[in-house]
């Protein structure tokens, strides 16, 4: 843990400030693996280690939702030679399976997202890939910024467990001291793109 802790720090992920996260939650951290993952051989790393977590699973798929788990949920599926897919916002703004990817009747899938605060990005995963009638055998993470407090319906794994306080926007401690939040989120990206 501390060896990627130490990564993501080298590589300025982990940010200091006010910020409003894709939960809509507000922190004073913010991680943002895309720059660790823009590099091919940190994103290959990674992967590999989170995948070590889930060896005995009999893993058939790696889903993620995009765009945050778009890169680690590949590198994940690299690691076990299976195949990899993502969820999307369709039109309506609720994830769904585009691009003609698929989930078989009975597939035995992992979820794997970049980061957790709430879960919800996963959770919605997890329902997408269900209701195509696959099996969701586990869901994975780089950062769970939860403490391990997040509650998910399948067996979880992060790689780096951070207990960082989030807050609802109307009981934000620096929200209250007049301080602005930055969304630098893809969530935020897509609304104003």
């Amino acid at each position: 843990m501390d060896d990627i802790l130490r990564l993501l720090n080298e590589v300025g992920a982990i940010r200091q400030g006010h910020f409003e996260l894709s939960s809509g939650r507000h922190s004073s951290t913010y991680v943002q693996c895309a720059t660790v993952l823009q590099h091919p051989k940190h994103a290959e790393h990674l992967g590999r280690k989170l995948a070590a977590e889930f060896q005995g699973l009999r893993v058939e798929c790696v889903a993620s939702p995009a765009i945050g788990g778009i890169v680690v949920g590949h590198e994940v599926a690299r690691a076990l030679e299976v195949r990899a897919v993502f969820v999307e916002r369709d039109a309506s703004g609720h994830m769904a399976l585009r691009r003609g990817f698929e989930v078989r009747a009975g597939e035995r899938v992992l979820v794997v997202e970049d980061v957790w605060t709430t879960g919800g990005s996963t959770c919605e995963t997890i329902r997408v890939v269900e209701q195509s009638g696959g099996r969701v055998v586990a869901a994975g993470a780089i950062i769970d910024r939860s403490g391990g407090k997040l509650n998910l319906p399948v067996q979880t794994e992060s790689l780096v467990l951070m207990d960082v306080p989030s807050y609802p926007a109307d009981l934000c401690p620096q929200c209250r001291e007049g301080s602005r939040a930055e969304k630098p989120g893809s969530r935020f990206a897509q609304r104003t793109a």
